[in-house]
């Protein structure tokens, strides 16, 4: 995580945004009262994906479960069905 204050972020700031779009980068911007995150907009959508699927119980547990049968090699392999 990266963190800049206001005066440098205002004087550098494509420098500062290649580098939160490039390299997947959060940044957050200090400042006297509350300090601001600057994160792309496809990192904000993946942190929104899932908080999503996280936010319903039986969603959660359905997927700590696949994720154990992953991880312990309990998957088991379909073929793709043609439309």
């Amino acid at each position: 995580m990266l963190a800049v204050n206001y005066t440098s972020l205002r004087d550098n700031m494509k420098e500062y945004f290649d580098k939160v779009s490039d390299e997947c980068e959060t940044m957050i911007v200090t400042r006297k009262n509350e300090n601001m995150v600057i994160m792309s907009q496809s990192t904000y959508e993946s942190i929104m994906e899932t908080v999503y699927l996280m936010s319903s119980k039986p969603n959660y547990d359905h997927l700590m479960e696949s994720i154990s049968q992953y991880k312990n090699k309990k998957g088991k392999r379909h073929d793709l069905i043609d439309e």
